[in-house]
């Protein structure tokens, strides 16, 4: 993949400002900017709206608005990235406006990405007739950056980025916004760790528990609501051994749906009670981070229970972050003590603070406080946060703000299109590894939460569509088992909103209720996703062309904690949706060289490319010798 783009380059480059335009001195065009500046600020709102309910991802709004007068415009669509593997933004409002939308203006908050890996938010504005595109922010992922913006121009699409071709004070506070609504992103892209929060409670006096270790309750309710909203838009919460001990939390977002959040604890004696609230995974995951070798036998208890041990070398929260980065976290809340909490502020992994405090005064020479010791001496030493805000909640007084700086991306950094004018060495392509997981990642395409629905025969011989493999794949658990419950499983699956939803719903039911679950599930699976998978791909002509366009390179599934499916962390994973594409590509690069030696190109045998075949048998017993394999497939391939 792409290296990330590190902050001290970012703030090592001067961003040179192109000069005010004249429109933006002319006094006519004041309102029209005065317009432009609300509607981003109304992308940059609604690309938030699913904060909470799905798992955090890049947020993106888009925002059609139409002049009905001289001096007036207004709004006939907009739409929202609901979660990963779902419908653009940019689809969703040019479907709202409908023929509304030719000679209007699209805003977004920001440049748009291409997750279905045919370009669908900009050929759905260009094919929409819409004139104008008011951009936020550029995207802060390199593979990304500037590419779309360059597609818009084009297609002789006049394209208005804030901060470069915008530059009035309203449009500098738009700007700010489009920022911090994907501040995860910005700060994910410049230091390569997830955005962290660090959130605590403490009564006026500064302390976080009363002497006895007490700490029930420091804030309101309402503050409490509040903190539950913030474990909604998270990817994990993370604690300290102390927290475990004393507390005994069970750090849910406790949003009756949506999103749940990841629990991580941080111990690294593994000093813990065998008995804890966050022992119990059947609503929530759970993972403990520990020093190489802490009691390995309450290790292995633990795995019984269901709760996932990651051993690190040194436990420090630098190398936890990194490492919840490569396994693709995009924000991380911190609600720990003050020793955990002052370790990872010397780590320099918060990035962001948010503080309640109650009109309480509670004393206590030995009374804990939310940060431990720093090593400052002098008070010019202390840590100062930027872009500060005071809001009331109830009696309590939240006060949150930057520890580190929002990345300024606005320079412009070299495209993947730009790179060989600089380094004339580095291609993008030329590793003979390609990895994918998010469907965001340079080939998110190949995974199977990308937004692609399925049309795909039962045994029957029956057709039926599905809004992606993941659903596909999740509802076949179910399959054939003789219960109402189960097929009301099938039901729930196939309406999930998200390819997300469908595998929180799937694997939830077949944690809880495993009896639903086909008898022969462990042997088939295999064979249920490669179905899918060739459906998807021999459906879609663009990704069949990604797909071959990987031709001698190894595809690996680069989720850390799936070892049936993904890479693994250091390699030790079987990577079975990496094989099956390899084995699909073979098979596609096999029928387009048989239909070549046959005078037909792939496209002459449109049945054949929609209608899956029977799927190739594979062995669930996975052979050691994995290695060796895949050097037998890339030497087939050559």
């Amino acid at each position: 993949m792409a290296p990330a783009i590190s902050l001290a380059a970012i703030c090592s480059i001067s961003h040179q400002r192109k000069p005010f335009p004249s429109s933006i001195r002319n006094s006519a065009n004041h309102h029209h900017h005065h317009q432009d500046s609300l509607y981003i600020r109304r992308a940059a709102e609604i690309a938030d709206k699913s904060a909470g309910i799905t798992a955090p991802h890049p947020n993106f709004g888009c925002v059609i608005a139409t002049a009905r007068a001289p001096d007036a415009s207004v709004v006939v669509g907009e739409g929202f990235l609901h979660a990963q593997g779902t419908k653009c933004a940019e689809l969703q409002a040019v479907e709202a406006a409908g023929e509304l939308a030719r000679g209007s203006t699209a805003y977004l908050n920001m440049e748009p990405g291409d997750c279905y890996g045919d370009h669908t938010p900009v050929s759905s504005l260009v094919r929409a007739g819409i004139s104008r595109v008011v951009v936020g922010i550029r995207h802060p992922l390199r593979h990304l950056r500037g590419k779309a913006i360059f597609s818009l121009r084009n297609h002789g699409i006049q394209v208005d980025v804030l901060g470069e071709d915008l530059q009035t004070q309203a449009f500098e506070d738009a700007l700010k916004f489009c920022q911090m609504v994907n501040a995860p992103l910005l700060y994910r892209a410049a230091s390569c760790l997830p955005f962290s929060v660090l959130k605590y409670a403490m009564t006026l006096d500064g302390k976080i528990a009363a002497s006895s270790g007490h700490a029930s309750w420091v804030s309101s309710k309402l503050s409490r609501d509040r903190v539950f909203e913030l474990r909604g838009r998270s990817d994990a919460i993370i604690v300290g051994g102390n927290t475990v001990r004393r507390d005994d939390p069970r750090l849910t977002a406790r949003h009756g749906g949506g999103h749940v959040p990841v629990r991580i604890v941080m111990s690294q004696t593994l000093d813990l009670p065998e008995d804890r609230n966050l022992w119990d995974t059947s609503d929530a995951f759970t993972i403990v981070a520990t020093q190489r070798g802490a009691r390995k036998d309450f290790q292995q208890r633990l795995a019984l229970k269901g709760v996932e041990v990651i051993e690190f070398d040194f436990l420090n929260p630098r190398d936890v972050m990194e490492y919840f980065y490569d396994r693709g976290y995009l924000s991380i809340l911190w609600e720990c003590g003050g020793t955990l909490s002052a370790a990872a502020i010397s780590c320099n992994v918060i990035h962001k603070v948010y503080a309640f405090v109650a009109a309480k005064i509670i004393g206590g020479k030995d009374a804990p406080s939310p940060v431990g010791e720093l090593g400052m001496v002098e008070m010019s030493q202390a840590r100062c946060l930027t872009e500060v805000s005071y809001e009331t909640i109830g009696t309590d007084l939240l006060i949150s703000g930057y520890l580190q700086p929002i990345p300024d991306l606005s320079p412009i950094i070299p495209s993947v299109d730009e790179i060989s004018m600089v380094d004339p060495t580095e291609t993008p392509y030329d590793a003979n590894i390609i990895f994918f997981y998010k469907t965001w990642d340079p080939y998110g395409v190949l995974s199977n939460f990308s937004p692609h629905p399925l049309c795909i025969s039962d045994d029957d011989g029956n057709l039926s569509s599905w809004p992606s493999v993941e659903h596909y794949y999740q509802a076949q658990k179910f399959h054939e088992v003789d219960s109402p419950l189960a097929k009301d499983c099938i039901d729930q699956i196939k309406s999930a909103k998200s390819p997300e939803e469908a595998a929180r719903i799937g694997r939830m039911m077949q944690r809880q209720c495993p009896d639903l679950v086909q008898s022969d599930w462990d042997a088939v699976k295999i064979n249920v996703m490669y179905k899918a998978l060739r459906c998807k791909f021999a459906t879609y002509p663009h990704l069949h062309k990604i797909l071959l366009s990987t031709k001698g390179s190894v595809l690996v599934e680069a989720s850390p904690h799936d070892l049936f499916w993904g890479g693994g962390r250091d390699g030790e994973g079987l990577n079975y949706l990496g094989r099956l594409l390899m084995r699909l590509r073979s098979e596609f690069l096999g029928e387009s060289r048989s239909a070549h030696d046959n005078g037909k190109s792939f496209r002459d045998e449109p049945s054949h490319l929609n209608t899956p075949r029977d799927v190739y048998p594979f062995d669930v017993t996975v052979s050691a010798q994995f290695g060796l394999w895949l050097d037998f497939l890339y030497t087939k391939e050559q």
